[in-house]
């Protein structure tokens, strides 16, 4: 499960309800900083579980180099709302045109950032029409399903969610994560009892959450497909990730003829893990694109 360090926007960031051709979406709009030179605009999408507000450790540095950044909960996903129990509206193919409507209603070509889940779901918009995006950025996201590992917590939560809700789901998870040992040796119970993750995860709409889990287990490999649009690509991870394995990354980054940071220090959530490390990385790549024309 995700966990950001604050739900708070950072200073400058607006949250709002973006309106689009396919409904209202929940965004965190985060402007250039002032007195520094636009150099353009990003749409951020999250993973699973997650939430817009994994972006917030990036938003201030990157609108320190020129980047007004605009991340968004999907279709379902705790501030945007969607159906109930009808999976059907949370296939693929339906929350890739969300995102072709997003970048609509920004009214301008954008950078598209997606993380794990949110990836793969900028991959499938950037297939179904490539035009309104300058390029595409995979952060922690692999060219087909999740580990093995995470297949079996993915069908976990799946199984839990066919019998129990999502109050007393929560209450598993929170069960089964173990508290860590600080380095005073006092237990640490981390993030898990804070009200605002608690109320994201409520947020989630059940259909989103087995849709979306099952195309993470199920998802092929549309690399080939991916590489052959006429995008610049840019392939994100930290040194370590359980989700997909580096050296898968480091071979999609190939077949992709992609730009290539590992962010040391960081595991599956760079965004959270190094966030400064991370902002720049992908700011140097956003300035290398402008640069190529």
């Amino acid at each position: 499960m995700s966990r950001p360090p604050t739900f708070a926007p950072p200073p400058g960031a607006r949250a709002y309800s973006l309106r689009t051709a396919r409904g209202e979406f929940a965004v965190v709009d985060a402007p250039v900083a002032a007195g520094t030179e636009p150099r353009g605009m990003a749409l951020l999408l999250p993973g699973f579980t997650g939430s817009k507000e994994d972006f917030n450790p990036l938003h201030v540095p990157l609108a320190e180099r020129g980047y007004r950044t605009v991340a968004v909960d999907g279709r379902g996903q705790y501030e945007s709302d969607g159906p109930e129990h009808d999976e059907s509206a949370y296939a693929q193919e339906e929350l890739a045109r969300d995102v072709l409507a997003q970048a609509e209603a920004l009214g301008t070509p954008v950078h598209l950032l997606g993380h794990s889940l949110g990836g793969q779901i900028s991959r499938a918009a950037v297939l179904i029409d490539h035009t309104p995006f300058l390029s595409l950025t995979l952060m922690a996201s692999g060219p087909a399903q999740i580990s093995v590992s995470q297949q079996q917590r993915v069908k976990l939560l799946r199984d839990a969610l066919a019998v129990m809700s999502m109050d007393e789901v929560w209450d598993a998870i929170r069960a089964m994560e173990a508290p860590e040992e600080t380095e005073t040796g006092e237990l640490d119970e981390g993030l898990d009892d804070r009200e605002d993750l608690r109320r994201r995860w409520l947020g989630n709409k059940p259909a989103q959450l087995l849709a979306t889990g099952r195309q993470l287990c199920t998802e092929p490999d549309r690399v080939a497909e991916l590489a052959a649009v006429p995008l610049p690509f840019h392939v994100l991870s930290g040194a370590l990730d359980d989700t997909w394995p580096v050296t898968l990354l480091d071979e999609m980054a190939v077949r992709l003829r992609a730009r290539r940071t590992v962010v040391e220090g960081a595991e599956h959530s760079p965004n959270t893990d190094q966030p400064l490390t991370t902002a720049r990385a992908i700011a140097d790549f956003w300035d290398r694109v402008a640069q190529q024309g």
